[in-house]
């Protein structure tokens, strides 16, 4: 045990909403039994990247006699939640099958140090996309890791500082860009080469758009 900086959650106060479980990218959080909870001292770093998160007020940073933190036990759970807790989701065309290789998928729910960013090619589309196009994981997916947002309905300051993370943190290769033909889905595209700008990384982004007809520029 050392005396350290480490996360209190009031349980009174808490709602069990879940935002906090999105914040914490070392995933120390859980909700049980309609209340958010750390799940091990070893796995919260402190840092109160939750805090902005709960809209109660119910997380603090206090400091304590408590378990060091541990990077490592970090990185192991994360493999093991990828390893073990990830389906691999098989998706019928009239082709065949396409894999998903990763899990989650949607921008909010996506640690920014999850194991599958590593070294990643990845794929940022818009939510309508795959509705949109019948070939989506055949000439669209392929090989790439999968990340999902929706720049019309969602919390685009939430994505922009997300996603600068996301960059920031991994080393990604290369990003291409899905979005409808719609304007308001244009905004994705700012918001993934705003992030890449903010994040200073040196990363080819290509953007690709879908017509209301099915067709791919």
């Amino acid at each position: 045990m050392v005396k350290r900086k480490i996360v209190h959650i009031d349980e009174e106060k808490c709602d069990g909403c879940g935002l906090c479980v999105n914040a914490c990218a070392e995933g120390a959080i859980k909700i049980l039994n309609g209340k958010a909870v750390l799940i091990d001292e070893i796995y919260c770093d402190g840092l109160g990247a939750c805090l902005g998160s709960c809209p109660k007020g119910a997380i603090t940073i206090v400091e304590k006699e408590a378990k060091p933190f541990s990077e490592e036990a970090v990185h192991k759970k994360m493999n093991l939640i990828t390893k073990k807790e990830t389906p691999t989701c098989e998706c019928l065309t009239l082709e065949g099958f396409h894999k998903l290789s990763n899990w989650p998928i949607q921008l909010k729910l996506v640690p920014v140090n999850a194991p599958f960013l590593k070294d990643a090619d990845l794929l940022i589309a818009a939510d309508c996309t795959a509705f949109s196009f019948k070939k989506f994981h055949e000439e669209i997916l392929k090989d790439r890791k999968l990340i999902i947002a929706c720049p019309k309905l969602d919390d685009s300051r939430f994505y922009l500082d997300k996603l600068t993370e996301i960059f920031r943190n991994n080393n990604v290769k290369s990003v291409v860009i899905l979005r409808m033909t719609v304007p308001c889905c244009g905004g994705l595209t700012w918001l993934v080469n705003e992030s890449i700008k903010r994040s200073g990384k040196n990363i080819e982004a290509e953007e690709k758009v879908i017509g209301i007809e099915g067709t791919v520029k």
